[in-house]
């Protein structure tokens, strides 16, 4: 049994129970989360025979609300009088949540430094095949890095953010430069999308999105290889905004990918969340297809 007096009320109201003189480890269990429960049982358990201070974070569900609690006390049943121990709960969830979301962040920066090296490589060789000297290479390479540089500006929340909306097509054009080739027949990458508003919140998640997929494109689809197309368009259906992504001619897809990366998982999570829609793939051997579904009414967020 676990010991309770009457001024700590908040730690009923902590773990949502009514107030009693003593509870039993039974009863907390039952509101531990099952992922936890074996190892906070286990922990418990091993508190019995270890000497000396303890310390164990895991979670509660009350209902649909899930909180962290820090469990605190001394071990090998110090300080228990009549079967009754006594122990300290302390509610750690707004820490939980910041640690989560500090290692989500470090992954994402880790992540796209990865994605900029290998961008950075592949625009080197584009440029390569097509310069005729060392001269207009070093000048289509320098026009592609800062093209990319302005991308990847849209691929951060913004500071000091006014809310001035910015035109789709605009934002996909800014974002696709580095990778065309406006030398070519009507471009290797063409964008047709209808005239519509995007807001700063949401342009910053949309643009996550989209270099996600050129990043991909151009290290294994379409963008690849010279010969290879994109082409983005885009129609609305009553409150939903669709966007079709369709590689052409790049290296033959023999087949679906794992799609277990930290990009795929951001890209899944970014359009139910954000825009409160969903992405299919279509792998065709000829290309990839993706469909970006989302309701118009986040766009302008």
């Amino acid at each position: 049994m676990i010991a309770t007096t009457s001024p700590w009320t908040s730690a009923f109201d902590l773990w949502g129970l009514p107030w009693a003189d003593a509870v039993s480890f039974e009863e907390l269990s039952a509101h531990i989360h099952p992922a936890d429960r074996n190892r906070v049982r286990a922990a418990f358990v091993g508190t019995r025979s270890a000497a000396g201070s303890y310390e164990i974070d895991f979670r509660i569900m009350l209902e649909e609300d899930v909180r962290w609690i820090s469990a605190r006390g001394r071990g090998a049943d110090a300080g228990m009088v009549d079967q009754i121990m006594f122990g300290i709960f302390l509610d750690v969830t707004n820490r939980k949540q910041a640690e989560e979301s500090h290692e989500l962040l470090a992954g994402e920066m880790s992540h796209r430094v990865k994605n900029l090296l290998a961008i950075a490589t592949s625009l080197t060789h584009i440029s390569r095949r097509s310069a005729t000297s060392l001269e207009e290479m070093a000048t289509d390479l320098t026009q592609r890095l800062t093209a990319l540089g302005r991308a990847h500006d849209l691929v951060r929340p913004l500071s000091g953010s006014e809310g001035k909306a910015a035109l789709l097509g605009d934002l996909l054009s800014i974002l696709l430069a580095p990778y065309d080739n406006p030398e070519a027949f009507a471009g290797r990458i063409r964008v047709a999308v209808p005239r519509m508003g995007i807001g700063d919140g949401t342009a910053t998640t949309l643009a996550m999105v989209i270099h996600e997929l050129a990043t991909n494109s151009v290290k294994h689809g379409a963008l690849s290889v010279p010969e290879g197309t994109l082409d983005v368009s885009g129609s609305c259906d009553g409150d939903h905004l669709s966007l079709v992504w369709a590689e052409d001619g790049g290296p033959r897809v023999k087949g679906k990918p794992e799609m277990s990366g930290f990009g795929s998982k951001m890209i899944s999570r970014s359009m139910s969340q954000q825009f409160d829609g969903g992405l299919r793939y279509d792998w065709q051997p000829s290309g990839l297809v993706v469909t970006l579904r989302m309701r118009k009414g986040r766009l302008a967020a």
